[in-house]
């Protein structure tokens, strides 16, 4: 090692002109600064510009600045997908507050603790909510807790019933604010931009603290991951709520595209938003794309240019990627987690997989893939010796992350957060294996594995199995306890419409057949034992809620 000094560290210093911490609302202002009559934002009867959408966050940001928000404040947002959660994204940010997206299918108790212990002092609340909002706010009152100062959106798109709950509506509140007021851009990019809650399955949520840089990071890595083009048409179908959007808030400004609003996800309206703006790109998890997939062939006519979808999830089965590839529609499977700012990995194609057949092109798009760009590392390990599993694609060991595209830890958390980045590693729960070729696939998570007479069956193989008959439109494959075997899999299967059985008899038929299908795909002692119909608990963000199931079967581990 050299012992004189090194000359390319003297009088080489940061300065303000070639050091700038980095945020993702930077991209905001690029857009509106060199494409400002470019068309940002799809409503309804609303379209507006750039120039116009970054008015409105600086009349936000001016507005919450009046109100002494600024420097380590949370403010809270309980919307859908409409332009105005849009401008928190970039409005709040610029005021140096933390956004606290918040998810709105929760109740009000569990919105309550989020308020409290988020201690937001500003909500931003959606009427289609206000029954929960004030249900919430109820109760921290009677828990002589502080009450955030609340703002209503009334959206013009919004037909349903819900009053306003708060002091001043969003466009009294922004109206006499100053479009040209103060970019407040953060002094440190490690700074917190955001918290997201996890869905807890016992007690409460963890709420993930992410910052500035993460957020600009993969922001832009979704650009290069996606290789997504400049001005897309991209159309909400994800809950902005989730991850941020997984950050494509902030990417669409990247690129200065066109972002469609979609309050709800239905498959008619979706189609129909598809062929009206000539949508390009789209993103959401397995349950989205599906809905798509078995939607009546009428709906999907007059789509006759390509549309890019973004999938996320434990694993997409192997039906919904063939099912895409068949509607002309190119799929890019994603993995990450809240903790990593939604998608951080991606399957990344190669031109010889084109020449696969189709189920071994479905194989190797399954897999979760190998990390973005920038994002450090992806890889499996033995948790106890923190050494990589042999990457035999058999293997198992848990999937985790580092760089910085991470989390920078749980709020008020310490504990939670040392055990999730111990030994230098974020440690996501998540069990998978590795291919010769470095690439990750998910086998379940930790909980989700089924030991049977010693051996580890993974749900997510039987699941895959299932979803290869033509009648499963969705299904969750739990443990069941058994007196021999310790545990034995259970298979909870969602019906297409025009599957369900008539009769009881039938129904055992039809319930016969699925495990006799399973025998033809998996080892006999894989299969399930039993198949049960019955509507799949889902998450808002279409995720399968396994707790809820085990919860009825006695499983091991039921509540978490």
């Amino acid at each position: 090692m050299p012992t004189h000094p090194n000359p390319y560290r003297q009088g080489l210093d940061r300065n303000p002109a070639n050091h700038v911490p980095l945020t993702p609302t930077s991209l905001v202002q690029w857009s509106a600064d060199v494409y400002p009559e470019r068309c940002a934002v799809i409503h309804g009867r609303i379209r507006r510009t750039w120039r116009e959408v970054w008015q409105r966050s600086r009349r936000l940001a001016s507005a919450l600045a009046a109100r002494d928000i600024g420097d380590g404040d949370t403010v809270a947002v309980m919307l859908p997908n409409i332009p105005e959660m849009l401008e928190a994204h970039y409005g709040v940010p610029l005021t140096r507050a933390v956004l606290n997206s918040i998810n709105t299918r929760l109740d009000a108790s569990m919105v309550a603790f989020i308020l409290q212990h988020s201690d937001s002092k500003v909500l931003i609340t959606d009427r289609e909510f206000s029954a929960t909002a004030r249900a919430a706010l109820d109760e921290l009152a009677a828990a002589g807790k502080r009450l955030p100062f609340v703002i209503d959106v009334d959206d013009s798109e919004y037909e349903g019933p819900g009053e306003r709950v708060g002091a001043i509506d969003y466009e009294s509140f922004i109206a006499a604010a100053n479009p040209e007021g103060p970019i407040l851009y953060p002094e440190d990019e490690w700074d917190a931009i955001g918290l997201n809650y996890t869905s807890g399955t016992t007690g409460n949520p963890k709420g993930v603290v992410v910052h500035h840089r993460g957020a600009y990071l993969n922001a832009i890595a979704n650009v290069v991951a996606w290789n997504l083009p400049r001005h897309p048409v991209y159309l909400w179908t994800l809950p902005m709520f989730h991850c941020n959007g997984w950050c494509f808030p902030w990417t669409n400004a990247a690129v200065a595209g066109t972002q469609v609003c979609l309050r709800k996800v239905e498959a008619a309206t979706i189609f129909e938003l598809v062929r009206e703006h000539r949508v390009s790109h789209y993103c959401g998890a397995p349950i989205v794309h599906s809905t798509l997939i078995n939607a009546p062939v009428a709906l999907q006519q007059g789509i006759d240019w390509p549309v890019k979808c973004m999938v996320a999830g434990a694993a997409p089965p192997a039906s919904m990627i063939e099912g895409m590839e068949r509607m002309g529609w190119e799929v890019t499977h994603v993995y990450g987690l809240t903790e990593v700012y939604g998608p951080a990995a991606a399957c990344a194609k190669h031109d010889a997989w084109a020449e696969l057949s189709l189920a071994d092109r479905v194989d190797h798009n399954a897999r979760q893939g190998v990390r973005y760009q920038l994002q450090q590392g992806l890889t499996v390990m033995d948790a106890q010796t923190m050494t990589e599993v042999p990457r035999d694609g058999q293997t198992m060991g848990e999937v985790m992350f580092r760089g910085n595209i991470v989390m920078k830890g749980y709020l008020k958390n310490p504990s939670a957060t040392a055990e999730a980045f111990r030994d230098g590693w974020f440690h996501t729960g998540d069990l998978g294996v590795l291919y010769p070729d470095g690439y990750v696939k998910l086998k379940d998570r930790a909980k989700d594995i089924i030991i049977s007479g010693g051996e580890n069956i993974s749900s997510i193989e039987v699941e895959d199995a299932l979803y290869k008959h033509p009648a499963v439109l969705a299904c969750a494959v739990v443990a069941k306890p058994d007196d021999k075997w310790g545990e034995t899999p259970l298979a909870f299967v969602e019906l297409k419409a025009d599957r369900m059985p008539a009769t009881p008899e039938a129904s055992a038929a039809l319930a016969a057949e699925l495990i006799d299908h399973c025998r033809q795909h998996l080892a006999r002692f894989k299969c399930p034992k039993e198949v049960r119909f019955a509507v799949v608990p889902k998450t808002s963000t279409g995720k399968i809620q396994k707790h809820v199931l085990r919860g009825q079967v006695g499983s091991a581990g039921a509540i978490g």
